[in-house]
Protein backbone atom coordinates (compact mmCIF):
# COMPACT_ATOMS: atom_id res chain seq x y z
CA UNK A 1 0.00 0.00 0.00
CA UNK A 2 2.70 2.62 0.87
CA UNK A 3 4.34 1.71 -2.51
CA UNK A 4 0.97 2.47 -4.48
CA UNK A 5 0.36 5.64 -2.34
CA UNK A 6 3.92 6.84 -2.97
CA UNK A 7 4.18 6.47 -6.55
CA UNK A 8 0.26 8.39 -7.04
CA UNK A 9 2.09 10.72 -4.74
CA UNK A 10 5.23 11.13 -7.06
CA UNK A 11 2.38 11.21 -10.14
CA UNK A 12 0.50 13.65 -8.98
CA UNK A 13 3.46 15.92 -7.79
CA UNK A 14 4.89 15.08 -11.57
CA UNK A 15 1.59 16.29 -12.95
CA UNK A 16 1.35 19.53 -11.16
CA UNK A 17 5.10 20.52 -12.23
CA UNK A 18 4.28 20.08 -15.94
CA UNK A 19 1.16 21.53 -15.62
CA UNK A 20 2.51 25.10 -13.74
CA UNK A 21 4.43 25.63 -16.34
CA UNK A 22 2.06 25.62 -19.05
CA UNK A 23 -1.06 28.00 -17.30
CA UNK A 24 2.30 30.39 -16.56
CA UNK A 25 3.54 30.05 -20.02
CA UNK A 26 -0.64 31.14 -21.26
CA UNK A 27 -0.43 33.79 -19.25
CA UNK A 28 2.82 35.24 -20.27
CA UNK A 29 1.58 35.11 -23.65
CA UNK A 30 -1.95 36.71 -23.31
CA UNK A 31 0.15 39.29 -21.09
CA UNK A 32 2.83 39.89 -23.98
CA UNK A 33 0.25 40.40 -26.52
CA UNK A 34 -1.54 42.91 -24.05
CA UNK A 35 1.70 45.11 -23.96
CA UNK A 36 2.41 44.81 -27.79
CA UNK A 37 -1.44 46.30 -28.16
CA UNK A 38 -0.88 48.89 -25.39
CA UNK A 39 1.97 50.19 -27.07
CA UNK A 40 0.39 49.70 -30.20
CA UNK A 41 0.42 53.06 -31.58
CA UNK A 42 -3.32 53.61 -33.53
CA UNK A 43 -3.05 56.06 -36.53
CA UNK A 44 -6.16 57.78 -38.26
CA UNK A 45 -6.09 59.92 -40.95
CA UNK A 46 -8.83 62.23 -40.31
CA UNK A 47 -12.76 62.35 -39.05
CA UNK A 48 -15.35 60.38 -40.30
CA UNK A 49 -18.86 61.95 -42.79
CA UNK A 50 -21.51 59.88 -44.49
CA UNK A 51 -20.60 60.84 -48.14
CA UNK A 52 -16.68 61.29 -47.82
CA UNK A 53 -14.14 59.15 -47.97
CA UNK A 54 -14.10 57.14 -45.11
CA UNK A 55 -10.73 57.86 -42.61
CA UNK A 56 -7.76 55.36 -43.51
CA UNK A 57 -6.57 53.56 -39.96
CA UNK A 58 -4.38 50.93 -38.56
CA UNK A 59 -5.30 48.97 -35.30
CA UNK A 60 -3.82 45.88 -33.93
CA UNK A 61 -5.86 42.57 -34.31
CA UNK A 62 -6.31 40.30 -31.04
CA UNK A 63 -2.96 38.62 -31.77
CA UNK A 64 -1.40 42.47 -31.97
CA UNK A 65 -0.81 42.05 -36.00
CA UNK A 66 -1.62 45.47 -37.63
CA UNK A 67 -4.73 46.32 -39.64
CA UNK A 68 -5.51 49.08 -42.17
CA UNK A 69 -8.85 49.49 -43.56
CA UNK A 70 -7.04 50.72 -46.76
CA UNK A 71 -5.88 46.74 -46.61
CA UNK A 72 -9.40 46.49 -48.18
CA UNK A 73 -9.49 49.05 -50.99
CA UNK A 74 -12.04 47.64 -53.48
CA UNK A 75 -14.27 45.97 -50.92
CA UNK A 76 -17.35 46.76 -48.84
CA UNK A 77 -16.47 46.78 -45.44
CA UNK A 78 -18.49 46.71 -42.26
CA UNK A 79 -17.45 48.49 -38.95
CA UNK A 80 -19.18 47.26 -35.92
CA UNK A 81 -18.08 49.07 -32.93
CA UNK A 82 -17.89 45.96 -29.76
CA UNK A 83 -17.68 45.37 -26.25
CA UNK A 84 -18.46 41.98 -25.10
CA UNK A 85 -19.40 42.83 -21.88
CA UNK A 86 -22.07 45.45 -22.93
CA UNK A 87 -26.03 43.86 -22.65
CA UNK A 88 -26.83 45.24 -26.40
CA UNK A 89 -23.85 42.97 -28.32
CA UNK A 90 -24.64 40.34 -25.97
CA UNK A 91 -28.24 40.29 -27.19
CA UNK A 92 -27.58 41.20 -30.41
CA UNK A 93 -24.78 38.13 -30.67
CA UNK A 94 -26.66 35.88 -28.77
CA UNK A 95 -30.12 36.21 -29.73
CA UNK A 96 -29.72 35.91 -33.45
CA UNK A 97 -29.65 39.62 -34.76
CA UNK A 98 -25.74 39.64 -35.44
CA UNK A 99 -24.99 36.49 -36.70
CA UNK A 100 -27.62 36.41 -39.60
CA UNK A 101 -26.30 39.98 -40.59
CA UNK A 102 -22.85 38.73 -40.76
CA UNK A 103 -23.56 35.35 -42.19
CA UNK A 104 -25.41 37.54 -45.00
CA UNK A 105 -22.93 40.15 -45.64
CA UNK A 106 -20.06 37.78 -46.00
CA UNK A 107 -21.85 35.62 -48.78
CA UNK A 108 -21.41 38.86 -50.81
CA UNK A 109 -18.78 38.72 -52.90
CA UNK A 110 -16.13 40.97 -51.97
CA UNK A 111 -17.50 42.57 -48.09
CA UNK A 112 -15.43 41.92 -45.12
CA UNK A 113 -16.70 42.41 -41.51
CA UNK A 114 -14.40 44.41 -38.84
CA UNK A 115 -15.09 44.65 -35.13
CA UNK A 116 -13.33 47.43 -33.32
CA UNK A 117 -12.96 47.86 -29.74
CA UNK A 118 -12.45 50.94 -28.12
CA UNK A 119 -12.76 50.43 -25.21
CA UNK A 120 -9.44 51.37 -22.54
CA UNK A 121 -7.62 49.60 -20.18
CA UNK A 122 -9.64 48.69 -16.80
CA UNK A 123 -13.26 49.50 -19.04
CA UNK A 124 -15.80 46.90 -19.64
CA UNK A 125 -14.96 44.78 -22.09
CA UNK A 126 -11.38 45.46 -22.47
CA UNK A 127 -8.25 43.30 -23.07
CA UNK A 128 -7.65 40.45 -25.03
CA UNK A 129 -8.50 37.34 -23.45
CA UNK A 130 -12.34 38.87 -22.98
CA UNK A 131 -12.57 39.59 -26.88
CA UNK A 132 -11.36 36.27 -27.77
CA UNK A 133 -13.16 34.49 -25.40
CA UNK A 134 -16.24 36.53 -26.64
CA UNK A 135 -15.51 35.37 -30.00
CA UNK A 136 -14.96 31.63 -29.15
CA UNK A 137 -18.79 31.90 -27.29
CA UNK A 138 -19.72 33.26 -30.35
CA UNK A 139 -18.15 31.97 -33.03
CA UNK A 140 -16.78 35.37 -34.40
CA UNK A 141 -14.55 34.55 -37.26
CA UNK A 142 -13.43 38.04 -38.56
CA UNK A 143 -11.69 40.20 -37.15
CA UNK A 144 -11.40 42.28 -33.61
CA UNK A 145 -9.25 45.05 -33.33
CA UNK A 146 -8.08 46.98 -30.28
CA UNK A 147 -8.61 50.52 -30.23
CA UNK A 148 -7.22 51.18 -26.74
CA UNK A 149 -6.62 54.99 -26.95
CA UNK A 150 -9.95 55.41 -28.70
CA UNK A 151 -8.63 57.56 -31.42
CA UNK A 152 -10.28 55.59 -34.13
CA UNK A 153 -13.36 55.45 -32.60
CA UNK A 154 -13.44 58.98 -31.73
CA UNK A 155 -12.68 59.78 -35.27
CA UNK A 156 -15.82 57.94 -36.72
CA UNK A 157 -17.49 59.33 -33.94
CA UNK A 158 -18.27 55.71 -32.19
CA UNK A 159 -21.08 56.78 -29.70
CA UNK A 160 -22.76 53.18 -28.93
CA UNK A 161 -22.00 49.48 -29.01
CA UNK A 162 -23.44 47.97 -31.08
CA UNK A 163 -22.12 51.44 -33.52
CA UNK A 164 -22.47 50.17 -37.53
CA UNK A 165 -20.69 51.65 -40.39
CA UNK A 166 -20.56 50.57 -43.82
CA UNK A 167 -17.57 51.40 -46.63
CA UNK A 168 -18.35 51.05 -50.13
CA UNK A 169 -15.55 49.90 -52.34
CA UNK A 170 -14.68 53.18 -53.79
CA UNK A 171 -13.90 54.18 -49.85
CA UNK A 172 -16.81 56.26 -49.50
CA UNK A 173 -18.29 55.86 -46.24
CA UNK A 174 -22.20 55.02 -47.03
CA UNK A 175 -24.02 54.26 -43.61
CA UNK A 176 -23.68 55.50 -39.67
CA UNK A 177 -25.83 54.12 -37.02
CA UNK A 178 -27.64 51.30 -35.36
CA UNK A 179 -27.71 47.97 -36.54
CA UNK A 180 -31.61 47.61 -36.87
CA UNK A 181 -34.43 49.86 -35.05
CA UNK A 182 -35.40 47.36 -32.63
CA UNK A 183 -32.84 47.65 -29.10
CA UNK A 184 -32.90 44.48 -27.62
CA UNK A 185 -35.99 42.99 -29.60
CA UNK A 186 -38.18 45.47 -28.58
CA UNK A 187 -40.32 46.82 -31.47
CA UNK A 188 -43.89 45.91 -32.76
CA UNK A 189 -43.58 44.05 -35.77
CA UNK A 190 -40.53 43.30 -38.15
CA UNK A 191 -37.58 45.06 -37.30
CA UNK A 192 -35.62 47.11 -40.09
CA UNK A 193 -32.15 45.66 -40.12
CA UNK A 194 -30.68 49.33 -41.71
CA UNK A 195 -26.82 47.49 -42.49
CA UNK A 196 -28.65 44.38 -44.14
CA UNK A 197 -30.85 47.17 -46.12
CA UNK A 198 -27.84 49.14 -47.16
CA UNK A 199 -25.91 46.52 -48.32
CA UNK A 200 -28.69 45.16 -50.66
CA UNK A 201 -28.86 48.70 -51.88
CA UNK A 202 -24.93 48.41 -52.84
CA UNK A 203 -25.65 45.24 -54.38
CA UNK A 204 -28.14 46.37 -56.57
CA UNK A 205 -25.80 49.41 -57.39
CA UNK A 206 -28.05 51.88 -55.32
CA UNK A 207 -27.37 55.29 -53.30
CA UNK A 208 -28.12 53.49 -49.79
CA UNK A 209 -32.00 54.82 -48.58
CA UNK A 210 -31.15 54.97 -45.05
CA UNK A 211 -27.69 56.62 -44.91
CA UNK A 212 -27.77 57.72 -41.18
CA UNK A 213 -29.75 56.49 -38.02
CA UNK A 214 -29.36 57.13 -34.47
CA UNK A 215 -27.12 54.25 -33.01
CA UNK A 216 -28.37 52.81 -29.42
CA UNK A 217 -26.30 50.55 -27.09
CA UNK A 218 -23.66 51.16 -24.13
CA UNK A 219 -21.88 53.77 -24.57
CA UNK A 220 -18.27 53.13 -26.05
CA UNK A 221 -15.82 53.24 -22.93
CA UNK A 222 -13.34 55.48 -24.17
CA UNK A 223 -10.65 56.36 -21.22
CA UNK A 224 -11.59 59.84 -21.29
Amino acid sequence: MRTVRSVRSSFVALALALALPLGACASAEAGAEDAAITAFAAKVSGAAKVGAAAPDFELPDLAAQPVKLSDFKGKTVVLEWFNPGCPFVKYAWEEQVMPPTVKAALERPDTVWIAINSGAPGKQGHGVSTNRDAAGKWNIEHKILLDESGVVGKAYGAKTTPHMYVVDPAGVLVYDGAIDDAPMGRKEGAPVNYVGAALTDLTAGQPVGTAKTQPYGCSVKYGS
